[in-house]
């Protein structure tokens, strides 16, 4: 597909990514700010917005952080739930707030800034909400002039050329100052690629290749992405897919993009009648859970494969395996059995309150080319937000660090674990009755298996912890801890980058 025929496939039916008219059809005014201020759940802060950015500030350290773990974990989420006393009704919706953790031996410093997007910077002038979320529709708001004017800038960040990316799902990356977290503007790959979606969740090679997507689902197309090391797109191109469904994340082998389809599929009509964008997607479980591959030198060779019916945020790790019958792929991801988590978990923390649904498995699953077969087993273990060591990215690893263990219902994560996917083996470490773990990533060091890194919420004390464990020794907990003498909401996802 040519530019032109990319820029025109984007441009079809209803202009860009998520947009559609609508009548004056929004959810039900009920008034969720009064809902949350009034619950008396002892872990509501991890859903409170954040008033102003937060100045750089020394924390309090226990311990000493290991020189392979000098250097700076950048984390970002939604901290901007409720503006002129409205409240969003999902947690995907808040605006992005952009952290940074700078670690140097026994000191760690901590900086918050919200990114200026367009439409945070609108909404704070005028002090309401003036456009939607990707959960929610107020009444009598002004249609989204485009995507990037629904863009939150909430989901996860991407070093890259200079700039740390804050990633969203439905538009552009933006740019920001990686020292000071100032907001850049707008990251434009291309000039018909303009306020194209870009995902949060880019997988980058060893040697420093970033692959990545966008689901456009009212055209139906999935973009496919190739940036160079240097940040200089290579290829972008636009790939059909049918009942185009909600994809979040995916997977790249030394050879393949591997997407997993689950079967919450985009319902143009939906959104036509007024529905979020969230609520325009349609559980259709006869569909099964497709896999499509695709080859990464030759974007047309493509190939679909059929797990059972399913859903998913995230995904591990995947690599190739030459066998006596072919290629067979080998990836694992964290399997729900439905789509609740988004559709209802997800939403209801907006008004304080648990559904009480368990969290997905942890799943591994072999992709069998030559044949078409793809089989999965459940490992057993509850699993969310999957890492794994950085040099292992599309190739054969073995062990998996995630959260688990959750506390009266999503997104409540008690422990962070590491677990053998070969094995099924799983260690982990719970900081208490009161913790909620965020994502932990995996830092390596040249002298031994390496350390991990991450965050939790201390909701009885009121603050945010940063924790060291040695990669191998999860289990026996922090070697270093940096606490805060506040509280962060939850986030979603970081990376770090090494001094």
């Amino acid at each position: 597909m040519n530019r032109r025929d990319l820029l025109a496939r984007l441009l079809a039916g209803g202009g860009v990514p998520l947009l559609a008219p609508w009548a004056a059809q929004a959810q039900a005014p009920a008034d969720w700010q009064a809902q949350f201020e009034a619950s008396s759940a002892p872990w509501k802060s991890a859903f409170a917005t954040v008033p102003a950015d937060l100045p750089w500030t020394a924390a309090s350290v226990r311990g000493r952080f290991p020189d392979a773990v000098s250097g700076t974990l950048y984390r970002i989420g939604p901290a901007g739930h409720d503006l002129g006393g409205e409240r969003y009704h999902h947690w995907f919706d808040g605006d992005g707030m952009a952290h940074r953790f700078v670690i140097d031996g026994n000191t760690v410093h901590h900086q918050g800034r919200y990114v200026a997007t367009a439409k945070r910077l609108a909404e704070v002038q005028a002090g309401r909400r003036l456009t939607e979320g990707f959960g929610t529709v107020f009444q009598g708001r002004d249609e989204p002039s485009s995507p990037d004017s629904m863009n939150a800038a909430n989901i996860s960040v991407l070093p890259v050329g200079g700039d740390l990316l804050a990633l969203w799902e439905g538009g552009s990356a933006t740019r920001l100052d990686p020292r000071t977290l100032e907001t850049r503007g707008l990251k434009t790959w291309r000039a018909d690629l303009a306020g194209a979606p870009f995902s949060a969740h880019p997988r980058v090679d060893a040697d420093g290749t970033i692959w990545n997507f966008g689901a456009h689902p009212h055209a139906g197309v999935l973009l496919l992405y190739e940036i160079g090391p240097d940040g200089v797109l290579r290829r972008a191109e636009a790939l059909p897919v049918s009942d185009m469904p909600m994809v979040h994340d995916f997977v790249a082998t030394a050879r393949h993009l591997v997407f997993l389809l689950p079967p919450l599929v985009y319902d143009a009509q939906r959104r036509s009648a007024g529905a979020s964008v969230l609520d325009s997607y349609v559980w259709r479980p006869a569909l099964g859970m497709r896999v499509l591959v695709v080859d990464k030198t030759d974007w047309k060779q493509q190939q679909v494969l059929l797990l059972p019916s399913g859903f998913l945020f995230h995904l591990g790790n995947a690599w190739d395996e030459e066998t006596a019958s072919g290629t067979v792929i080998h990836l694992d991801y964290a399997r729900s059995a439905d789509a609740s988590s988004v559709l209802k978990d997800t939403r209801e923390v907006m008004r304080a309150r648990l559904v009480g649904a368990p969290g997905p498995v942890l799943t591994v699953v072999s992709l069998h080319l030559r044949t078409g077969k793809a089989t999965q087993a459940d490992l057993g273990v509850e699993a969310e937000f999957p890492r794994i060591h950085p040099q292992r990215a599309g190739l054969r690893h073995r062990h998996v660090l995630h959260a688990t263990k959750t506390n009266g219902g999503l997104p409540l994560w008690s422990a962070v674990a590491s677990t053998n996917v070969e094995t099924g083996v799983s260690q982990s470490y719970r900081h208490g009755t009161q913790a909620i773990v965020e994502e932990h990533v995996w830092v390596p060091d040249g002298r031994g298996p390496g350390w991990v890194i991450g965050t939790h919420l201390d909701y009885a004390q009121k603050n945010t912890v940063l924790s060291c464990f040695a990669a191998d020794a999860l289990a026996d907990g922090p070697v270093a801890q940096a606490r805060l003498s506040y509280a962060l909401p939850l986030g979603l996802h970081g990376v770090f980058v090494a001094a």
